[in-house]
Protein backbone atom coordinates (compact mmCIF):
# COMPACT_ATOMS: atom_id res chain seq x y z
CA UNK A 1 0.00 0.00 0.00
CA UNK A 2 0.96 3.51 -0.88
CA UNK A 3 1.24 6.48 1.50
CA UNK A 4 -0.70 9.00 1.71
CA UNK A 5 0.63 12.31 0.52
CA UNK A 6 1.46 14.77 2.77
CA UNK A 7 -1.31 17.52 3.61
CA UNK A 8 -1.00 20.97 1.42
CA UNK A 9 -2.84 24.38 1.85
CA UNK A 10 -3.78 24.19 -1.78
CA UNK A 11 -4.07 20.99 -4.21
CA UNK A 12 -4.69 20.57 -7.42
CA UNK A 13 -8.14 19.56 -8.54
CA UNK A 14 -9.75 16.63 -7.21
CA UNK A 15 -7.01 15.81 -4.98
CA UNK A 16 -6.41 16.25 -0.96
CA UNK A 17 -5.95 19.22 0.79
CA UNK A 18 -5.08 17.23 4.25
CA UNK A 19 -4.55 13.78 5.19
CA UNK A 20 -7.44 12.05 7.78
CA UNK A 21 -5.65 9.37 10.16
CA UNK A 22 -7.53 6.42 11.65
CA UNK A 23 -6.92 5.32 15.57
CA UNK A 24 -5.56 1.76 15.26
CA UNK A 25 -7.61 -0.62 14.47
CA UNK A 26 -10.55 1.18 12.77
CA UNK A 27 -9.51 1.01 9.26
CA UNK A 28 -10.88 -2.61 8.73
CA UNK A 29 -14.34 -1.35 7.28
CA UNK A 30 -12.66 1.09 5.54
CA UNK A 31 -10.66 -1.28 3.58
CA UNK A 32 -14.01 -2.96 2.87
CA UNK A 33 -14.61 0.20 0.85
CA UNK A 34 -17.65 1.48 3.87
CA UNK A 35 -18.12 5.15 2.68
CA UNK A 36 -19.11 6.93 5.90
CA UNK A 37 -15.74 7.40 8.09
CA UNK A 38 -17.33 8.48 11.55
CA UNK A 39 -15.65 10.99 14.04
CA UNK A 40 -15.46 8.44 16.37
CA UNK A 41 -13.03 6.86 14.20
CA UNK A 42 -10.69 9.72 13.61
CA UNK A 43 -7.28 9.14 15.66
CA UNK A 44 -6.17 13.22 13.88
CA UNK A 45 -6.16 14.94 10.95
CA UNK A 46 -2.89 16.55 9.28
CA UNK A 47 -4.28 19.94 7.52
CA UNK A 48 -7.12 22.29 7.77
CA UNK A 49 -9.42 20.94 5.79
CA UNK A 50 -12.23 22.85 4.70
CA UNK A 51 -16.06 21.79 4.59
CA UNK A 52 -16.34 19.95 1.27
CA UNK A 53 -12.71 19.43 0.43
CA UNK A 54 -10.97 16.50 -0.62
CA UNK A 55 -9.26 13.97 1.75
CA UNK A 56 -6.92 11.59 2.10
CA UNK A 57 -8.09 8.80 4.65
CA UNK A 58 -4.96 6.81 6.11
CA UNK A 59 -4.51 3.94 8.54
CA UNK A 60 -2.73 5.25 12.11
CA UNK A 61 0.68 4.28 10.84
CA UNK A 62 0.29 6.46 7.63
CA UNK A 63 -0.86 3.74 4.96
CA UNK A 64 -3.47 5.41 2.34
CA UNK A 65 -6.77 3.93 2.48
CA UNK A 66 -9.04 5.74 0.68
CA UNK A 67 -10.27 9.38 -0.57
CA UNK A 68 -13.31 11.55 0.41
CA UNK A 69 -14.56 14.72 0.89
CA UNK A 70 -14.53 16.28 4.64
CA UNK A 71 -17.38 17.59 7.02
CA UNK A 72 -16.85 19.15 9.83
CA UNK A 73 -20.23 19.56 10.91
CA UNK A 74 -21.71 15.51 10.73
CA UNK A 75 -20.58 12.70 12.61
CA UNK A 76 -19.99 11.60 9.14
CA UNK A 77 -16.43 12.97 8.81
CA UNK A 78 -15.76 11.92 5.54
CA UNK A 79 -17.63 10.00 2.99
CA UNK A 80 -15.16 7.94 0.44
CA UNK A 81 -15.62 7.95 -2.88
CA UNK A 82 -12.61 6.54 -4.00
CA UNK A 83 -10.28 3.84 -3.21
CA UNK A 84 -7.78 4.08 -5.63
CA UNK A 85 -4.77 6.88 -4.37
CA UNK A 86 -4.57 7.97 -8.26
CA UNK A 87 -8.25 9.24 -8.41
CA UNK A 88 -8.87 12.57 -8.51
CA UNK A 89 -12.43 13.78 -7.11
CA UNK A 90 -12.78 16.07 -10.06
CA UNK A 91 -15.63 17.37 -11.61
CA UNK A 92 -15.13 14.68 -14.80
CA UNK A 93 -14.91 11.94 -11.67
CA UNK A 94 -18.39 12.57 -10.27
CA UNK A 95 -19.95 13.30 -14.00
CA UNK A 96 -18.83 9.53 -14.79
CA UNK A 97 -20.22 8.00 -12.11
CA UNK A 98 -23.25 9.70 -12.84
CA UNK A 99 -23.33 8.83 -16.17
CA UNK A 100 -22.45 5.02 -14.85
CA UNK A 101 -25.73 5.43 -12.80
CA UNK A 102 -28.18 6.43 -15.24
CA UNK A 103 -26.55 3.53 -17.91
CA UNK A 104 -27.57 1.44 -15.31
CA UNK A 105 -31.25 2.29 -15.39
CA UNK A 106 -31.17 2.10 -19.10
CA UNK A 107 -30.17 -1.35 -18.81
CA UNK A 108 -33.03 -2.13 -16.43
CA UNK A 109 -35.14 -1.06 -19.47
CA UNK A 110 -36.32 2.03 -17.21
CA UNK A 111 -35.78 4.66 -20.28
CA UNK A 112 -39.43 5.12 -21.42
CA UNK A 113 -40.09 8.28 -22.12
CA UNK A 114 -42.95 8.52 -19.94
CA UNK A 115 -41.10 6.24 -17.43
CA UNK A 116 -40.23 7.14 -13.56
CA UNK A 117 -37.44 5.80 -12.12
CA UNK A 118 -34.51 6.19 -9.50
CA UNK A 119 -31.30 7.24 -11.52
CA UNK A 120 -28.90 8.20 -8.81
CA UNK A 121 -29.60 6.52 -5.38
CA UNK A 122 -26.50 7.53 -3.22
CA UNK A 123 -24.31 5.13 -1.52
CA UNK A 124 -26.11 2.22 -3.82
CA UNK A 125 -24.12 4.01 -7.02
CA UNK A 126 -21.22 5.12 -5.19
CA UNK A 127 -22.79 9.00 -4.59
CA UNK A 128 -22.96 8.98 -1.07
CA UNK A 129 -25.43 11.69 -0.28
CA UNK A 130 -26.90 11.92 -3.92
CA UNK A 131 -30.41 10.98 -5.11
CA UNK A 132 -31.52 11.68 -8.77
CA UNK A 133 -34.93 10.58 -9.63
CA UNK A 134 -36.55 11.05 -12.92
CA UNK A 135 -40.16 11.72 -14.08
CA UNK A 136 -40.84 11.73 -17.93
CA UNK A 137 -38.91 15.11 -19.03
CA UNK A 138 -38.19 16.25 -15.47
CA UNK A 139 -35.48 15.48 -12.78
CA UNK A 140 -35.59 15.73 -9.39
CA UNK A 141 -32.26 16.10 -6.91
CA UNK A 142 -32.00 15.51 -3.92
CA UNK A 143 -28.81 16.43 -1.70
CA UNK A 144 -27.95 14.78 1.93
CA UNK A 145 -24.19 15.77 2.28
CA UNK A 146 -22.75 18.98 2.26
CA UNK A 147 -20.28 18.13 -0.27
CA UNK A 148 -22.97 16.77 -2.85
CA UNK A 149 -24.22 20.70 -2.25
CA UNK A 150 -20.96 22.05 -3.45
CA UNK A 151 -20.95 20.05 -6.30
CA UNK A 152 -24.71 21.09 -7.47
CA UNK A 153 -23.54 22.51 -10.88
CA UNK A 154 -21.12 19.40 -11.39
CA UNK A 155 -24.60 17.18 -10.73
CA UNK A 156 -27.09 19.43 -13.17
CA UNK A 157 -24.41 19.55 -16.15
CA UNK A 158 -23.94 15.94 -15.72
CA UNK A 159 -27.70 15.30 -15.85
CA UNK A 160 -28.38 17.94 -18.66
CA UNK A 161 -25.44 15.94 -21.00
CA UNK A 162 -27.41 12.73 -20.11
CA UNK A 163 -31.03 13.32 -20.54
CA UNK A 164 -31.56 16.64 -21.79
CA UNK A 165 -34.31 17.24 -19.08
CA UNK A 166 -37.03 20.29 -19.72
CA UNK A 167 -35.93 20.97 -15.59
CA UNK A 168 -34.56 20.21 -12.53
CA UNK A 169 -35.76 20.37 -9.33
CA UNK A 170 -34.44 20.65 -6.32
CA UNK A 171 -36.01 18.60 -3.20
CA UNK A 172 -34.48 19.59 0.32
CA UNK A 173 -33.48 16.86 2.47
CA UNK A 174 -35.20 15.85 5.65
CA UNK A 175 -35.13 18.56 8.47
CA UNK A 176 -33.29 16.94 10.74
CA UNK A 177 -30.81 15.29 8.25
CA UNK A 178 -30.43 18.63 6.87
CA UNK A 179 -29.35 20.25 10.31
CA UNK A 180 -27.00 16.85 10.88
CA UNK A 181 -25.03 18.07 7.49
CA UNK A 182 -25.12 21.71 7.92
CA UNK A 183 -27.39 21.57 4.82
CA UNK A 184 -29.59 25.13 4.29
CA UNK A 185 -31.29 24.09 0.71
CA UNK A 186 -34.41 25.15 -0.36
CA UNK A 187 -36.60 23.82 -3.16
CA UNK A 188 -36.50 25.46 -6.20
CA UNK A 189 -35.99 24.75 -9.42
CA UNK A 190 -32.06 24.82 -10.87
CA UNK A 191 -31.80 24.37 -14.23
CA UNK A 192 -35.05 24.77 -17.36
CA UNK A 193 -38.42 25.40 -15.73
CA UNK A 194 -41.06 23.51 -13.10
CA UNK A 195 -44.03 21.86 -14.52
CA UNK A 196 -47.16 23.79 -13.67
CA UNK A 197 -49.15 21.44 -11.66
CA UNK A 198 -49.04 17.45 -11.83
CA UNK A 199 -46.95 15.46 -14.71
CA UNK A 200 -48.16 12.06 -15.65
CA UNK A 201 -45.99 8.75 -15.69
CA UNK A 202 -46.63 5.09 -16.61
CA UNK A 203 -46.41 2.17 -14.61
CA UNK A 204 -46.87 -1.57 -15.36
CA UNK A 205 -49.63 -0.30 -17.86
CA UNK A 206 -50.65 2.32 -15.18
CA UNK A 207 -50.22 6.33 -15.03
CA UNK A 208 -50.07 8.09 -12.03
CA UNK A 209 -49.87 12.32 -11.61
CA UNK A 210 -46.90 13.33 -9.48
CA UNK A 211 -46.45 16.46 -7.87
CA UNK A 212 -43.01 17.28 -8.14
CA UNK A 213 -43.12 20.81 -6.02
CA UNK A 214 -45.12 19.58 -3.45
CA UNK A 215 -44.94 16.22 -3.26
CA UNK A 216 -43.43 13.72 -0.03
CA UNK A 217 -39.80 12.44 -1.08
CA UNK A 218 -39.17 13.47 -4.35
CA UNK A 219 -42.75 13.36 -5.55
CA UNK A 220 -43.82 9.76 -5.23
CA UNK A 221 -42.67 6.48 -3.80
CA UNK A 222 -40.76 5.08 -6.60
CA UNK A 223 -39.25 1.73 -4.38
CA UNK A 224 -42.12 0.42 -4.16
CA UNK A 225 -42.50 -0.09 -8.03
CA UNK A 226 -42.41 -3.81 -8.33
CA UNK A 227 -44.44 -4.88 -5.00
CA UNK A 228 -47.21 -2.41 -5.73
CA UNK A 229 -47.63 -4.78 -9.09
CA UNK A 230 -46.45 -8.18 -6.15
CA UNK A 231 -49.59 -7.06 -4.38
CA UNK A 232 -51.88 -6.80 -7.00
CA UNK A 233 -51.63 -10.52 -7.66
CA UNK A 234 -53.10 -11.43 -4.68
CA UNK A 235 -55.84 -8.58 -5.08
CA UNK A 236 -58.26 -10.30 -7.16
CA UNK A 237 -62.07 -10.30 -5.93
CA UNK A 238 -61.02 -9.37 -2.47
CA UNK A 239 -62.24 -6.07 -0.44
CA UNK A 240 -58.85 -4.05 0.25
CA UNK A 241 -58.12 -1.40 2.73
CA UNK A 242 -55.09 0.53 1.74
CA UNK A 243 -53.97 2.58 4.85
CA UNK A 244 -51.21 5.73 4.41
CA UNK A 245 -52.08 5.15 0.85
CA UNK A 246 -50.66 8.74 -0.15
CA UNK A 247 -51.51 9.45 -3.34
CA UNK A 248 -52.88 5.71 -4.60
CA UNK A 249 -49.91 3.33 -6.15
CA UNK A 250 -51.06 0.38 -3.94
CA UNK A 251 -54.98 0.93 -4.06
CA UNK A 252 -54.85 1.58 -8.24
CA UNK A 253 -52.78 -1.14 -8.84
CA UNK A 254 -54.84 -3.43 -6.88
CA UNK A 255 -57.86 -2.23 -8.20
CA UNK A 256 -56.89 -2.51 -11.89
CA UNK A 257 -54.21 -4.72 -12.60
CA UNK A 258 -55.29 -7.27 -9.40
CA UNK A 259 -59.16 -6.57 -10.06
CA UNK A 260 -59.98 -6.03 -6.74
CA UNK A 261 -63.99 -5.83 -5.56
CA UNK A 262 -63.62 -2.86 -3.93
CA UNK A 263 -60.34 -0.39 -2.06
CA UNK A 264 -60.81 2.22 0.59
CA UNK A 265 -57.96 4.59 0.36
CA UNK A 266 -56.55 6.19 3.55
CA UNK A 267 -54.51 8.63 4.61
CA UNK A 268 -54.14 11.89 6.68
CA UNK A 269 -53.33 14.15 4.25
CA UNK A 270 -56.38 16.04 1.99
CA UNK A 271 -53.88 16.52 -0.55
CA UNK A 272 -52.80 13.18 -1.02
CA UNK A 273 -55.79 11.63 -1.01
CA UNK A 274 -57.25 13.90 -3.81
CA UNK A 275 -54.18 13.04 -5.65
CA UNK A 276 -55.24 9.31 -5.06
CA UNK A 277 -58.71 10.39 -6.12
CA UNK A 278 -57.35 11.62 -9.52
CA UNK A 279 -55.22 8.38 -9.75
CA UNK A 280 -58.01 6.24 -9.79
CA UNK A 281 -60.18 8.23 -11.84
CA UNK A 282 -57.23 8.82 -14.37
CA UNK A 283 -57.35 4.96 -14.66
CA UNK A 284 -60.81 3.96 -14.68
CA UNK A 285 -60.96 2.61 -11.27
CA UNK A 286 -64.72 3.40 -10.51
CA UNK A 287 -64.22 1.17 -7.22
CA UNK A 288 -61.76 2.63 -5.49
CA UNK A 289 -62.72 4.93 -2.60
CA UNK A 290 -60.08 7.71 -1.27
CA UNK A 291 -60.85 9.27 2.07
CA UNK A 292 -58.88 11.44 4.70
CA UNK A 293 -58.49 10.65 7.92
CA UNK A 294 -55.93 9.28 10.85
CA UNK A 295 -54.56 6.41 10.22
CA UNK A 296 -54.65 4.39 13.42
CA UNK A 297 -58.21 6.44 14.66
CA UNK A 298 -59.40 4.78 11.37
CA UNK A 299 -57.99 1.51 11.84
CA UNK A 300 -59.38 1.50 15.16
CA UNK A 301 -62.72 2.67 13.66
CA UNK A 302 -63.08 0.16 11.25
CA UNK A 303 -62.22 -2.54 13.99
CA UNK A 304 -65.27 -1.45 16.29
CA UNK A 305 -67.44 -1.84 13.47
CA UNK A 306 -66.44 -5.17 13.01
CA UNK A 307 -65.15 -4.35 9.19
CA UNK A 308 -63.05 -7.44 7.17
CA UNK A 309 -61.16 -6.63 4.58
CA UNK A 310 -59.61 -9.72 2.10
CA UNK A 311 -56.65 -7.61 2.19
CA UNK A 312 -55.02 -5.44 3.73
CA UNK A 313 -52.07 -2.85 3.09
CA UNK A 314 -50.18 -0.83 5.55
CA UNK A 315 -47.44 1.19 4.11
CA UNK A 316 -46.83 4.07 6.81
CA UNK A 317 -44.19 6.69 6.73
CA UNK A 318 -40.86 6.48 8.50
CA UNK A 319 -41.43 5.22 12.25
CA UNK A 320 -37.60 5.31 13.09
CA UNK A 321 -34.96 7.94 12.34
CA UNK A 322 -32.35 6.70 14.39
CA UNK A 323 -31.27 3.66 16.47
CA UNK A 324 -32.48 5.31 19.83
CA UNK A 325 -36.09 5.27 18.01
CA UNK A 326 -36.22 1.92 17.25
CA UNK A 327 -38.38 0.40 20.18
CA UNK A 328 -40.83 3.14 20.01
CA UNK A 329 -41.53 2.47 16.29
CA UNK A 330 -41.17 -1.43 16.38
CA UNK A 331 -44.54 -0.64 19.10
CA UNK A 332 -46.18 1.52 16.68
CA UNK A 333 -45.14 -1.04 13.50
CA UNK A 334 -47.29 -3.88 16.08
CA UNK A 335 -50.07 -1.81 16.76
CA UNK A 336 -51.13 -1.07 13.53
CA UNK A 337 -50.26 -4.82 12.26
CA UNK A 338 -52.18 -6.32 15.19
CA UNK A 339 -55.28 -4.22 14.13
CA UNK A 340 -54.69 -4.97 10.36
CA UNK A 341 -54.53 -8.63 11.02
CA UNK A 342 -57.81 -8.49 12.99
CA UNK A 343 -59.36 -6.47 10.12
CA UNK A 344 -58.52 -9.42 7.91
CA UNK A 345 -60.71 -12.40 7.46
CA UNK A 346 -59.42 -16.01 7.30
CA UNK A 347 -57.62 -16.35 4.11
CA UNK A 348 -56.75 -12.80 4.14
CA UNK A 349 -53.68 -11.13 2.62
CA UNK A 350 -51.92 -8.54 4.54
CA UNK A 351 -49.21 -6.30 2.88
CA UNK A 352 -47.05 -4.51 5.16
CA UNK A 353 -44.25 -2.20 4.88
CA UNK A 354 -41.28 -0.60 6.95
CA UNK A 355 -39.48 2.04 5.17
CA UNK A 356 -37.11 2.74 8.51
CA UNK A 357 -33.65 2.09 7.87
CA UNK A 358 -33.10 1.79 11.69
CA UNK A 359 -35.47 -1.21 11.87
CA UNK A 360 -34.24 -4.25 10.55
CA UNK A 361 -35.90 -6.79 8.42
CA UNK A 362 -35.19 -9.25 11.00
CA UNK A 363 -36.54 -6.80 13.84
CA UNK A 364 -39.85 -6.26 11.62
CA UNK A 365 -40.29 -9.95 11.73
CA UNK A 366 -39.98 -10.88 15.09
CA UNK A 367 -42.66 -7.63 15.09
CA UNK A 368 -45.03 -9.61 13.01
CA UNK A 369 -44.25 -12.94 15.14
CA UNK A 370 -45.04 -10.91 18.20
CA UNK A 371 -48.54 -9.90 16.58
CA UNK A 372 -48.86 -13.56 15.25
CA UNK A 373 -48.95 -14.35 19.05
CA UNK A 374 -50.94 -11.95 20.28
CA UNK A 375 -53.58 -12.01 17.55
CA UNK A 376 -53.79 -15.83 17.84
CA UNK A 377 -53.63 -16.30 13.95
CA UNK A 378 -51.43 -18.20 11.76
CA UNK A 379 -49.24 -15.72 9.25
CA UNK A 380 -47.92 -17.20 6.76
CA UNK A 381 -45.27 -15.14 4.65
CA UNK A 382 -45.46 -15.27 1.27
CA UNK A 383 -42.91 -12.35 -0.12
CA UNK A 384 -40.53 -10.92 1.56
CA UNK A 385 -39.70 -7.94 -0.47
CA UNK A 386 -37.17 -4.85 -0.91
CA UNK A 387 -36.80 -1.69 -2.93
CA UNK A 388 -37.22 -1.60 -6.84
CA UNK A 389 -33.70 -2.66 -8.54
CA UNK A 390 -33.28 1.15 -9.59
CA UNK A 391 -32.78 1.28 -5.90
CA UNK A 392 -29.29 -0.59 -5.91
CA UNK A 393 -27.56 -1.68 -2.41
CA UNK A 394 -24.10 -1.39 -1.85
CA UNK A 395 -22.83 -4.45 -0.56
CA UNK A 396 -20.08 -2.30 1.27
CA UNK A 397 -23.27 -0.26 2.94
CA UNK A 398 -25.65 -2.38 3.72
CA UNK A 399 -27.06 0.39 5.83
CA UNK A 400 -28.96 1.80 2.46
CA UNK A 401 -31.52 -1.26 2.37
CA UNK A 402 -33.77 0.46 4.02
CA UNK A 403 -37.30 -1.05 2.71
CA UNK A 404 -39.39 -4.37 3.70
CA UNK A 405 -42.39 -5.41 2.03
CA UNK A 406 -43.49 -8.63 3.72
CA UNK A 407 -47.11 -10.14 1.57
CA UNK A 408 -48.03 -12.99 3.81
CA UNK A 409 -51.37 -15.06 4.16
CA UNK A 410 -53.03 -14.86 7.14
CA UNK A 411 -55.06 -17.78 8.87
Amino acid sequence: MSTPQPAAESSPAGLPTATVILKPKRARPFFGRHPWVLDSAIGSIDGSPADGEVVDLATHDGHFVARGLWNSKSRIRVRLYAFDAAARLDDQFFTDRILSAVALRRDLGLDAPEAAARLVNSEGDDLSGLIVDRYGKYLAVQITALAMAERLETICNALERALSPKGILLRGAERGLSKLEGLSLADRVVRGDAPTGPIFVEEHGLKFGVDLTEGQKTGYYLDQRDNRQAAARYARGRRVLDMFCYSGGFAVSCAVSGGARSVLAVDASVKATALARANADLNGAANVTAEAADAFEKLDALAAAGERFGMVVLDPPKFARSRSTVDDALRAYHRINRVGVGLLEPGGVLVTCTCSGSVSRDDFLQMLSGVAQRARRSIQILECRGAAPDHPVSASCLEGEYLTCVIARVV
